[in-house]
């Protein structure tokens, strides 16, 4: 399990900030609060009036737009699928297969996401999400997701080494992950 202090060569948050900022990297989860290898992922997001994409989504009337909402479900997904495959494939969103919200996300909301792996194959999975606030159910997703192969996709890889494993150690993955067993997933030499 990955500890503080254990990466000499991990980048600060303002070293990532600043040598990622032509790329502008949007993460749409805080922090992971459960992570059980192939099975299911659990984070958090602050919904803050300091984010700008409150500011034009809705005039007057300042929420979170659904469709980011989405995307944190799809990032949580994501992390699933490419940990359960060890990090070896090149996991994209594919298609919402549905998307019910029940309620706005306000400034001052917390969103508790959940992303359970329903099913893989060969060229992808199905997971289901849900985010709650205030204990209320606020959003039912299903995804879709794609593995991007060589022959028919540029090679290479999604994320310049090390940005990926430096996020997830920043939204403290690695703190609460396990495998299937109970026991603590180790940071991978693949991110």
């Amino acid at each position: 399990m990955w500890q503080p202090g254990l990466a000499a060569e991990a980048l600060t948050l303002a070293e990532f900030n600043r040598g990622t900022a032509a790329e502008m990297r949007w993460m749409w989860v805080d922090r992971f609060t459960e992570f059980v290898s192939g099975s299911h992922a659990c984070g958090l997001k602050n919904v803050s009036l300091a984010e700008e994409v409150l500011d034009g989504y809705f005039p007057g009337f300042p929420m979170f737009p659904p469709t980011l909402v989405i995307e944190g479900m799809a990032q949580l997904g994501g992390v699933l699928l490419a940990e359960h495959f060890g990090w070896e494939k090149r996991v994209v969103l594919a298609k919402v297969g549905k998307a019910v919200f029940h309620q706005a996300a306000k400034p001052g909301d917390q969103l508790h996401y959940r992303v359970v792996l329903e099913s893989t194959q060969e060229h992808g999975a199905i997971a289901s999400g849900t985010s709650h606030c205030d204990g209320s159910l606020q959003a039912e997703i299903d995804l879709m997701f794609a593995f991007l192969d060589d022959q028919r996709f540029a090679d290479g890889p999604l994320f310049n080494p090390g940005e990926l494993g430096t996020m997830l150690r920043l939204m403290k993955m690695f703190d609460v992950a396990v495998d299937a067993q109970g026991k603590p997933l180790d940071l991978s030499d693949k991110l």
